[in-house]
Parts: structure tokens; sequence; C-alpha cells
């Protein structure tokens, strides 16, 4: 009896709300109510939601460095101007951060299970100080100084970006109750919207003095150090460390109970010590990294995962990201460029915060399905567009509608997705390395796109470069049809001995769930 409940506590504290439990979210919530951390009190979700927004307040910052480019091109590129950029340089400025991400996501593995996820925190934050800082008081007189400055900051902030793309995320749904990961999982992906609006719509604001938008960039960056300082370890790390007590006391912390020696605690501590012996007595004395990305439980999610972000880069939704003012000119929306960016934000976080609840209800694949589909037509239709000009017309209105939809489509599955779910796929043990390792991969098709965005429009034109994007939405349908699991409702642990019995069950989970409803 001891033993049935302490397995029933290990599924429950691993299971992410945005997995579809095996009959219904019902039944997870059944299961977890017999667990020992099935009480989630008001205090403990409360607890819980602020130590996830705070971890991920240090993303927003991350946020900021992914849309500053746009905001920052224009004046950038002005000849008008005392210092200005070719178009090269600007290409460069605007890609060069795409380079240093993968080694970022590398770095944030190593840092992630070397030094904790707190500290990463800490390195993201001070390593986004001194990127800011560094623009803020670039030269005004000398364009190549100029340039060499930008590169530079624009390196550093990019191994902050890439740094940023799992800690936190893996952190909330570390510490989160099975309840409430699902969403505050999704905290990282709203985060960085919400960075990337912020500087958007100071960009609006300050047009013609980028230096100020980065000063403020860079005192809110200082205050997002500060907010980490009483943040509480992930008790998984700890444990993983081989610091019991350590691990005992900010997870009491976490799970807001105060008594000592409390049942549901040591029986939680207990879990999480055999889950970590479990992955230890699988390896042999030899065992190294590139040994456990052969096993089936690591390297199918890994080849998934690259694959949906191999998609996501392609399909065109980094390019109006990081292009977002100048992309609005050249996709023919008639409104002032920066207040297009400003909408793009916009809907980039409204819609993150519907995808929390869509999630929930929907699971992964159906999402993912209609994103694809909706970033196809929104590119078929600006396609349209670029061989139809209606700039004059009374139908000048349909690029913003085209622009604004496909952010928000692309936000539902494509955008979201694969961040989310890199951070639950992969066995605990791994996680940070294998997540890295993801993102190295991410980030360097994101460099490959977006240097290359200038040169497709210049040598295909506007209507083939979004025939492109639209094309490769499609073939992202079909990727997510065959092979994307379905996760929703599932523990980590059910997700690991999946990938490592095959491919057939998970698909079949989700017909599953659609009978259970039923």
């Amino acid at each position: 009896m001891a033993q049935r409940k302490s397995d029933s506590m290990d599924k429950a504290r691993d299971t992410p709300s945005n997995m579809p439990a095996d009959p219904s979210a019902n039944k997870a919530a059944e299961a977890s109510a017999s667990s020992g951390i099935a009480k989630l009190t008001k205090r403990a979700a409360i607890t819980q939601i602020i130590a996830a927004v705070v971890a991920n307040i240090t993303i927003i910052s991350s946020g900021m460095g992914i849309g500053f480019p746009s905001i920052a091109m224009m004046e950038l590129t002005n000849s008008t101007t005392s210092v200005a950029l070719t178009e090269s340089e600007a290409s460069w400025f605007a890609s060069i951060t795409s380079i240093m991400c993968p080694f970022g996501g590398l770095l944030s593995g190593y840092l992630l299970d070397k030094v904790g996820r707190k500290r990463t925190l800490y390195c993201i934050n001070i390593i986004s100080v001194i990127s800011w800082a560094i623009m803020s008081f670039a030269s005004r007189t000398d364009a190549s100084v100029l340039f060499v400055e930008l590169i530079v900051a624009r390196v550093i902030i990019g191994i902050a970006i890439g740094l940023s793309s799992t800690p936190a995320s893996v952190y909330a749904a570390e510490v989160a109750h099975p309840l409430l990961r699902g969403r505050l999982t999704l905290l990282t992906a709203g985060c960085t919207g919400i960075g990337m609006l912020l500087v958007y719509s100071l960009g609006y604001m300050f047009k013609e003095d980028w230096r100020y938008v980065c000063t403020i960039c860079g005192v809110f960056t200082g205050v997002s150090l500060i907010t980490v300082i009483p943040l509480p370890e992930s008790p998984s790390w700890l444990v993983g460390k081989r610091r019991p007590q350590d691990a005992e006391r900010y997870l009491k912390v976490i799970r807001a109970i105060k008594e000592d020696n409390h049942p549901e605690i040591k029986a939680e501590i207990k879990s999480l010590e055999e889950n970590v012996a479990r992955f230890r007595s699988s390896e042999t004395k030899k065992s190294s990294k590139l040994v456990q990305l052969k096993k089936p439980e690591v390297y199918k999610p890994l080849t998934i995962m690259c694959i949906f972000f191999l998609f996501q880069q392609f399909s065109g939704i980094f390019v109006i990201i990081v292009y977002a003012a100048s992309f609005s000119v050249e996709a023919g929306v008639a409104i002032d460029p920066f207040l297009s960016a400003v909408l793009v934000g916009l809907t980039r976080v409204v819609t993150t915060i519907l995808m929390s609840f869509i999630s929930d209800k929907f699971g992964r694949r159906p999402p993912a399905l209609f994103s694809g589909f909706g970033m196809a037509c929104c590119m078929f239709g600006l396609a349209a567009c670029a061989v139809f000009p209606v700039a004059d017309t009374q139908y000048n209105w349909i690029p913003t509608a085209l622009l604004v939809a496909f952010i928000f489509t692309a936000t539902l599955g494509f955008l979201t997705l694969p961040f989310s779910m890199n951070a639950e796929v992969y066995p605990t043990k791994i996680r940070g390395f294998a997540s890295g390792l993801t993102i190295f991969f991410g980030y360097t098709m994101s460099f490959i796109i977006l240097k290359s965005y200038p040169t497709m429009v210049s040598a295909i034109g506007n209507e083939n470069v979004f025939l492109f994007f639209g094309l490769i939405a499609l073939l992202g349908i079909v990727f997510v049809y065959f092979f994307l699991p379905e996760t929703k409702g599932r523990t980590l642990q059910d997700i690991e001995d999946y990938f490592r019995g095959g491919c057939k069950e998970a698909n079949a989970s989700d017909a599953d769930k659609q009978a259970s409803k039923a």
C-alpha cells in the first residue's frame, strides 16, 4: 500500500497540466489528490506562481533584446543621420545575435546542471546589463566605432537570449504543482512577448533615440537581477546534487508548509531521490552525455524538437519579430511601421495568455495544427497583396490584418510550443544538456533565416519569400500530424517511458482523450 502511494506520488509530482491525462483532467486531479502533494492550497498556489513569475521576469530583457533591431534599424540605416550603417552592416546587426544564441543555449544546459537554476538566472541578468550599457554609450560620431560597439553588444545579448530560453521554464516545471505546471511553463513565451512589446512601444515613443531605449532596458534588467535574490532554488536540482536538506527546506517554502518532518514533503523528497537514483542506475561508470544521447528516451524527443524548431524558424516567425518595422513596409502595411511593430508585440502577448488556457483544454497537437494552417493562409495572403498591391485602395487594411493574424496563429502553436515542450520532454538528469542542445539548433536555424532574409527579398522578391514561408508552414502541419506526440496530462515519467517504448502510443492517447470527453 505504501509503495503504491509512493508510485502515485511520483507520477503526480511530474504531471504537467498541459499534457493529456490518460483518461481526463479530472482523473489526473484525482490521482494527484491521492498523492503527497495533492493539496494545492491557495497559499501554495500563490507562492508557486510568484516564484515562476519572478524567474521569468529575467526573460523580459531577452525579449527586449530580440525585438530591439526592429526599432533601431530604420534610424541606424538613415543616411541623413550623423552616423549610419550600410545595408550589409545592418543585416549583421540584426542577425549576429542569432549566431551567439546557440552557444548561449549550450551554455544554458551546462549552467543549469552545474550551478543550478537560480544562479543561471543571475548570469542572464548580469550579461544583459553589460550589453545594454555598451549600446547606451555607443559612439555618436564615428560609424566604424559604432558598428563595432553594436556588434559586441549584440553578441553579448545573443548569449543572454540563448541562456534565457530554458532556465525559467525548467524552473517553473520543477517547482509548480501538476495542476499549475502547464500554464506556468508558458510564462517564458509570455515574458518574451512582453519584452518585445515593451521595446516596440519604447521605439514608438522614442523613434529617434534608440540609445535612450537601451538605457531604460538596462535599468529594468538591473531591477530584474535584484528580484531573483530571494528566489528558492529548485528542489529537483538540489536532490540531484545530493543536498536533500536544502531541497527539503526549499520544498517546504514552495509547497507553503511550515511543519518540520511533514509526511508529504518527506514523501516528495523520497520520490525525487528515487527518480535520480533510477537514472543513475542506468548509467555505466564511463557514461557521458554523448552516451545518454543514444538512448531512445533522449534522441527521439531531441530529433522531434529540433525538427519542430526548424519549421518554426523557416516559416518566417522570427523574421517578422526581428524585422517587424521594415517587414511591415515590405508587406505593404499602410500604418506607421513602428505602430505596426507595437501591434505585433501586443498580439503576441495577448495570444500567449490565451494559449495558457487553450493548451490546458485542447492539448498540444490541435493548436499546433491550427497554427500551421493559419500561418500558411496569412503568408499566401501577403503574397497575393505583393502581386496585387492594395496600398492605394479601400482594401489597404488587409496586409495589416494578415500580419496581425499571422502573429496570432503563430503564437498559438509554432512560436510557443517548441520552447514550452523543450522543458518537459527530456529525462530529468539530462534535461539541461538536451534542452540546451535543442536551443543551439533552433537559434542556428534562426541565424540562417535572419541573415538570408534581405538577400532573399532582393533575389526573388517579396511575394516569393512569402510563398516560401507559407509552404514551410504547410509542411509543418504534416510534421505535427504524423510525429509530434500529444503530451497534455501525462507525467514526465510517462513521457520518458513513451519515448523509450515507441511512437504509436502517444498519438493514440489523443484519441483516447477525445473518447473520454465524449
